[in-house]
This record gives C-alpha cells, sequence and structure tokens, in this order.
C-alpha cells in the first residue's frame, strides 16, 4: 500500500483556495499510483477556524465544496479533516471530522474523539465528541483512523488534562494494519520531538505503522511546522517531510527506508518558525511591505534580520529615530546593520517634537521632577512616527518587544508597543542573543558591537535596562518557571537560590502588566506558554 501525506497550508476560511489545493493533491497521488492520500485536520477550513464554525453559510460552502473533493477522487482513496454537521444534536451543533472518501463517494467518516480545551485550544465550544472507535477497510487492510490530539495519550506529554479515553488503546483489539492521524500541531520549541514520541508510542502499542499528516504555515499567532511523520512498526521513525514549507511524504509499506534522525538545532527551528509566521502573516493578510523602528539595540536589529528573510529586503523599511540620549554608537551599528542587510533606511529626529511636547506641559508639570513620563513621550512619538509612515504608505509596523520586557512592563503603550505584528514577543531575552549568535554562525550580519554592549532604552542620560530590571538571566528563569511550568515564588526561590522577594517582585509586575499585553499586537507563538494566545488572567485581581 503507498500512501500519501499532503502537507499543505491553508488559509482559514478561504474555501476555494483550500479545495484547490486539495485537489491538487488528490492529482499528484493519482499519478503516482498512490492508494490513499492523506490531509491534514480541518484542511479544508485551516485551522482553528473558530467562530467561522457558528456561521450557518460558513458551514454550507463547507459542504459544497467537499462535494468537489469527493468528485475528483476516482481510483484512490482521500482522507481529508473537515466540519461536519452534528445529526444526533447531543449538546454541539458539529464534529470535527474525517471524511473518508472512495473512487467518487464518501464511505464514511472518522470524528474527532480527544476535543483540546486548554492552552491555545477550544475545540469544546464547536464539537461534539466521538462516541465509538472503529476501524476502516482501505485496500484489504484495517485502518485506523485519528485526528490530531487523539494520538497523544501519553500522560506524560499532555501538561494541562488527563484524558478518560485513550484512542489508540481503543484500536489494540481490532489488530489494525496501519494507522493513520491527521494533524494540525502547532509549533513551539521542542515540540517536534514530543510528536515524534507520540507516534511512535503508538506505532508500538498496535506494532503498526503510523503515518501522521501535520498541517505548515502561519495563521495569526499560530506557527504549525509540518514535519509529516511516517513511523515504523517498530517505533523507529522511517521518514518525514520537510519542515516549515509545503510537501509531500510518499510512505510504501511494501519496504521501509531505514531508520531516520530528524534532529534540530533549537536555534534554526525557532528562527525557521518566526520566519514562517512572519511571512503568512502577510502573505495571507495580503500585504508586502514593512517598517519597524531601529534603534541600534539587538531586538530591533533581530526583527530587521527576519523581515529581511520573510519579506525580501526591498520590502522592509528601517526608520531610525534619534533623540538628545540617543548615543553615536547606536546610530552608527544601525547604519552598518541597513548597510548588512541591504534594506531602505530613514532618519527621523524626534528632537524637535519632543521639545514641543515638553514646553507644552511645562505648565502642567510645573514642581514635578522628570521622570517616566518624559521618557515614555519619546516612544510615543517613536511610535506615531511609525503609525504615519505605515498609514501613509501601507507598511505593516512590526513591533520588537521581546518576551521578557512584556513580562516586565519594559514597554510604553501607544509607543515601542504599537504595530501590526509582534515578532519576537514570545521570544526571551536569551533566545533573543542566541539567535543574533546564530545567524552571526557563518559572517557578521548583526554587528557585534550590538550583541555586546549592555541593552538600553536610550530614554535618559546614560541608561541601561539593568537599571531599572534584574539582570536578564534572573527574569528569564522565574518568567520560564512561572508562566511555563506554573510555580509557585516559593519554589522557584528555592530552586534558583534567589531572594523571595526579588521572585515575588517579579511575579508581581507579570501581573501588573497584564493591561498592557491587552494592548500589544497579536504576537507569534513559539513556546509552550505565550503571552499573546493561550494564557487568560484577569487584569483586575486580588492573589498576587
Amino acid at each position: 500500500m503507498r500512501i500519501l501525506a499532503a502537507q499543505i497550508n491553508p488559509i482559514i476560511g478561504d474555501l476555494e483556495g483550500n479545495t484547490n489545493k486539495i485537489l491538487k493533491a488528490i492529482a499528484a497521488a493519482q499519478e503516482h499510483a498512490v492508494d490513499i492520500v492523506l490531509f491534514p485536520e480541518l484542511a479544508l477550513t485551516g485551522y482553528p477556524p473558530e467562530d467561522f464554525l457558528l456561521l450557518p453559510h460558513f458551514i454550507e460552502s463547507v459542504e459544497s465544496h467537499l462535494k468537489k473533493i469527493v468528485e475528483a477522487s476516482t481510483g484512490l482513496t482521500v482522507i481529508v479533516g473537515t466540519p461536519r454537521r452534528n445529526s444526533d444534536t447531543m449538546e454541539k451543533p458539529l464534529l470535527n471530522s474525517a471524511a473518508i472518501i472512495t473512487d467518487g463517494k464518501i464511505t464514511g467518516y472518522q470524528d474527532k474523539i480527544l476535543l483540546p480545551t486548554y492552552d491555545i485550544f477550544d475545540e469544546r465550544r464547536y464539537f461534539e465528541p466521538c462516541k465509538d472507535s472503529k476501524i476502516w477497510m482501505i485496500k484489504g487492510k484495517r485502518v485506523g483512523i485519528n485526528i490530531c490530539e487523539d494520538i497523544w495519550t501519553d500522560r506524560d506529554l499532555i501538561k494541562y488534562t488527563s484524558y478518560m479515553r485513550d484512542p489508540v488503546a481503543e484500536l489494540k483489539p481490532f489488530k489494525v494494519d496501519l494507522l493513520l492521524n491527521l494533524s494540525a500541531s502547532p509549533f513551539s520549541v521542542g515540540h517536534l520531538e514530543n510528536r515524534i514520541r507520540a507516534c511512535s508510542a503508538a506505532a508500538k502499542l498496535l506494532r503498526c505503522p503510523v503515518i501522521l499528516c501535520n498541517q505548515v504555515g502561519g495563521n495569526d499567532s499560530l506557527i504549525f511546522d509540518g514535519h509529516s511523520l511516517y513511523m515504523g512498526r517498530d517505533g523507529y521513525l522511517s521518514n518525514f517531510a520537510p519542515g516549515y514549507t509545503e510537501g509531500y511524504l510518499l510512505a510504501d509499506l511494501s519496504h521501509t527506508t531505514g531508520i531516520k534522525d530528524l534532529r534540530l538545532d533549537q536555534e534554526e527551528e525557532l528562527y525557521n518558525a518566526l520566519v514562517l509566521g512572519l511571512r503568512d502573516y502577510f502573505v495571507k493578510s495580503g500585504f508586502k511591505k514593512a517598517c519597524l523602528g531601529l534603534s541600534g539595540g539587538i531586538d530591533s536589529a533581530l526583527v530587521a534580520c527576519l523581515a529581511v528573510e520573510a519579506l525580501g529586503a526591498e520590502n522592509v523599511i528601517a526608520v531610525g529615530m534619534p533623540s538628545r540620549y540617543t548615543s553615536d554608537a547606536s546610530v552608527t551599528d544601525a547604519k552598518k546593520l541597513v548597510s548588512n542587510l541591504g534594506i531602505a533606511f530613514k532618519e527621523l529626529s524626534i528632537e524637535s517634537p519632543f521639545v514641543s511636547y515638553l514646553d507644552l506641559l511645562k505648565p502642567e508639570f510645573a514642581d514635578r521632577q522628570p521622570d517616566a513620563t518624559e521618557q515614555n513621550i519619546q516612544a510615543r512619538i517613536r511610535g506615531m512616527l511609525l503609525m504615519a509612515l505605515s498609514n501613509k504608505f501601507g507598511y505593516i509596523v512590526l513591533s520588537t518587544g521581546n518576551k521578557s520586557e512584556l513580562a516586565m512592563g519594559y514597554t510604553t503603550l501607544y509607543g515601542d508597543s504599537c504595530g501590526g505584528l509582534a515578532v519576537i514577543s514570545d521570544v526571551s531575552k536569551r533566545q533573543i542573543y542566541q539567535l543574533a549568535r546564530w545567524i552571526n554562525r557563518e559572517k557578521e550580519v548583526i554587528p557585534q558591537s550590538i550583541i555586546e554592549k549592555a541593552p538600553t532604552a536610550e530614554l535618559r542620560p546614560n541608561q541601561k535596562d539593568q537599571d531599572d530590571l534584574p539582570d536578564y538571566a534572573i527574569v528569564d528563569n522565574v518568567l520560564q518557571a512561572y508562566i511555563e511550568d506554573h510555580q509557585s515564588p516559593e519554589h522557584i526561590a528555592i530552586r534558583f537560590g534567589y531572594d523571595l522577594e526579588l521572585v515575588k517582585s517579579l511575579v508581581k509586575r507579570i501581573h501588573s502588566n497584564e493591561y498592557k499585553r491587552r494592548q500589544v499586537p497579536p504576537g507569534l507563538r513559539v513556546s509552550d506558554k505565550a503571552f499573546s494566545i493561550g494564557r487568560r488572567f484577569p487584569i483586575v485581581q486580588g492573589w498576587v
């Protein structure tokens, strides 16, 4: 038996475009004499379709486009992810399904059993879970079919829930010859390794090959890395599709291709995911050009590099906005980076509007010493200039704040936080430096002086980030332990040997700045717990 896993990059809600991608893959499968062509979860709608699923006319259009796929399935079996109406109408009106189509006819549907409702997932908002497990006879083989979460039955791999059912174990009595999984498994650093472990465990339990077809592409904050998998019955990886791009994985069950290794450098993983998320945000939205404030610091330097890789140097405009506090070294570093990247550069001094604001507010601020207010005015002037360029020329402003700064509230509302996409909002300061060094692994792209100098906002004389924050290594350790691992301040203090009051003060800053993070642009999710999506805490609370 020959199976083609079609790793496509759908656009949410683009039923016509997604159907065309599916039809193209079916044609390729027919040319290669394939028995089964497998698609990702909800391939027809794109994942996650969210509240489009609540629109009756959207579901009607899904049904209409599914008919086109059925008509094209001559000579093979097509397994495609789609929402469908729940005829039983128990609780939810829809089912998350795999349509099994053979030679021009729908032979049935396999519905999703485990509906994740945690972190970034909210599937119980729309779908009713499948009640029964079953197998499908295809070309004389007993085939098990399940959808994404249904294969994640290893309790060690899921942090937030413990399911009462094990869809993989439920297939064991059927003695299946093959397990097929339709996935929309989002990227986070290190998640691919867990996906491989989940497939390996299923293959060993059922003693049969496992093929997982994963969606690829960026959809708003979520990034899907692809890397569709073919796991041998012994639980070893036999083959895989490329990451971060569309592609086909052809699996021939009559012979194995040996054991393959899929270990990726974490910096390369992170870089590729950010580039994909940034590129698809623009391409799928119909935008071409980006602009960003280039300060001569490491955060904006990294965002510029990512933008050039994703959009092309000709589509990136860097804007230097020096003030009275901007050092000559920062201006020099910014211009050197611009030269290295080959991008357009505009310089707009903020000194004149800053003076105007100070003069205007002087009567109001009488008898009060300068403080963060005057610093924030500078950041907001810069934000206004970037948004003016955006309005006039149709650029999308890329926000350059990192996760560590957002956690601490070390950002200015309507200033450096403004924009259309927060590219590195889920990247810690530690990871920022790691990525910068990775980019420079073969030649100096980001000037070494940018990497080596102490971080500074340059909003007052001789300012350094560490004047207002603990060392970023401390911030990042607390951030990881508290946000991603949900550890208490007491536990964190003991774990790292930090002063408890210091840890408590950082945790308090995380929560007291919740209101700021609600107002920043959407950000690309690359960790297990991002601020942009999947984390829900009240702004007004009395716990912390």
